[in-house]
């Protein structure tokens, strides 16, 4: 296992030296916080490239997948992690050639989507073999613009100038840009929560995994692409369970080393690391899930990591299946859209102001805040379904109720803080085309309590208890 290193007194000067602008409504905004040769903020792109072509956009397979026969779901997998990287391998051949695919549209077709589209066939005829579906429709891909400039409705603030006119484009040209960020002091109050109501389960269960002190990181993903090395192509802080990778099963999980205080929970936790962009080259400036993948600079050890279990505003909680799987957000969901993003950005001393398409810029002294909550309904037969969403579920927001036939279980709340600089110099980890878009957040938690300390936590929430 790789330590990360903690940042360094030059580049803790260089940010002194560097920030602070106090504009007209109050806020702190950075200026360019860092600069050097080949990494770090850029220079803004000339007028006639403002709304070139940044990405590439495929349709995401897996979301279409809601049943797959039990027999065929490794293999499935497998090949849906084949084309995570072809995907991965065409964003750099654009990358490589953004000029000449900008000014050569019959470049890019040729060269980069017709070939896409042919190698994404195969996969997906292999697919439909599996599983009796078709999906040849769902091959072509299209080179789109970074058009997330603007609100899309899921943030809320003035986003888009740094502080010093120019418009970051971020490490490797790949993002994130200035407008993806936004002073959390220009948002508006924005949390809201059912009212809780007779027959509400009020209390709270809180276990101690620690902050990934350890530096535990990989690029799997043993829940989306299980047996496949570098399925995530991008790198994951770990808690708790030590015995996590692409190969882990269920009895490696049972039988792994945790970093939890109490014993009894060897679930795991894991979520995409988040990276200070100050030109600082990690250990894996040269491997699969880093620099490979497009994801450089300084991985962040969390300043605090809490893992609340809290209950229904309606109704009593039932307990988790063991080794139930868990996604909050979507990593794709720059491309995908919306519909499953869930993290939730804020700064400590606003975090009534949520954001979830924008990093938020925040004042001195205040810290930048990761906040996953995760599904709170289970269908009460599976503990995992093909596309990996369709067995838990959201209660619904207005209500608090759970949709027919789900029934309430113990709501994972995780809260993560980083001590970074003031202003636009991090982000967080992301599949190459996603382009560090901080609406990709995500988290993932597979559920490996013993028995007896799954019933402490039913009951104590159950009960209004606050246990630990």
């Amino acid at each position: 296992m790789r330590r990360t290193r903690k940042r360094s007194t030059r580049a803790k000067r260089a940010v002194a030296a560097s920030v602070a602008l106090i504009l007209g409504g109050g806020g702190l905004i950075a200026a360019n916080v860092y600069a050097s040769a080949g990494q770090g903020w850029g220079d803004p792109p000339p007028p006639d490239r403002q709304n070139a072509v940044s990405t590439i956009d495929c349709p995401d397979v897996a979301q279409e997948l809601t049943e797959v026969p039990d027999s065929a779901r490794a293999s499935v997998d497998r090949e849906l992690a084949t084309l995570d990287s072809q995907i991965t391998v065409a964003y750099q051949r654009f990358a490589d050639n953004r000029e000449r695919v900008e000014s050569d549209p019959a470049f890019a077709e040729q060269q980069i989507l017709t070939p896409l589209k042919n190698e994404r066939l195969n996969i997906l005829q292999r697919i439909a073999q599996l599983t009796g579906k078709q999906l040849d429709g769902m091959a072509p891909c299209t080179l789109r613009a970074d058009d997330d400039g603007g609100d899309n409705g899921a943030g809320q603030g003035d986003g888009g100038d740094d502080g010093d006119g120019e418009e970051p484009e971020g490490q490797s040209g790949n993002g994130p840009e200035a407008s993806d960020f936004v002073d959390i002091q220009s948002v508006q109050p924005n949390v809201k929560r059912p009212q809780q109501r007779r027959g509400a389960s009020r209390g709270t269960f809180a276990t101690n995994c620690g902050r990934n002190e350890n530096g535990k990181f990989n690029p799997d993903n043993v829940i989306v692409a299980p047996g496949v090395s570098n399925g995530a192509h991008h790198m994951h802080d770990y808690v708790g369970n030590q015995a996590n990778d692409a190969f882990a099963s269920d009895d490696d999980l049972a039988r792994g080393r945790t970093t939890c205080r109490n014993q009894g929970d060897r679930s795991t936790y894991y979520w995409p690391v988040l990276r200070l962009q100050n030109g600082q080259a990690e250990d894996d400036a040269q491997a699969d899930g880093g620099g490979k993948d497009q994801n450089v600079g300084e991985i962040q050890t969390p300043a605090q990591v809490t893992l609340n279990f809290v209950g229904s505003p309606v109704s009593k909680v039932t307990a988790m299946p063991r080794f139930l799987r868990i996604i909050t957000g979507d990593a794709k969901a720059f491309t995908n859209g919306d519909a499953n993003a869930n993290a939730s950005w804020s700064c400590t001393g606003f975090e009534d102001r949520q954001l979830k398409d924008k990093y938020p810029i925040c004042p001195q002294g205040s810290k930048v805040v990761r906040t996953f909550k995760f599904q709170s309904c289970w269908d009460g037969r599976n503990t995992d379904s093909a596309n990996h969403r369709t067995h838990v579920a959201f209660a619904d927001p207005a209500s608090g109720r759970c949709g027919n036939g789900f029934r309430a279980i113990p709501q994972l709340v995780q809260r993560i803080v980083y001590d970074v600089p003031p202003g636009p110099g991090f982000a967080v980890d992301s599949f190459p085309e996603q382009l560090h878009k901080p609406i990709t957040d995500h988290g993932d938690f597979i559920n490996v309590f013993d028995d007896r300390l799954m019933r402490k936590v039913v009951s104590c929430i159950n009960e209004g208890r606050r246990c630990a």
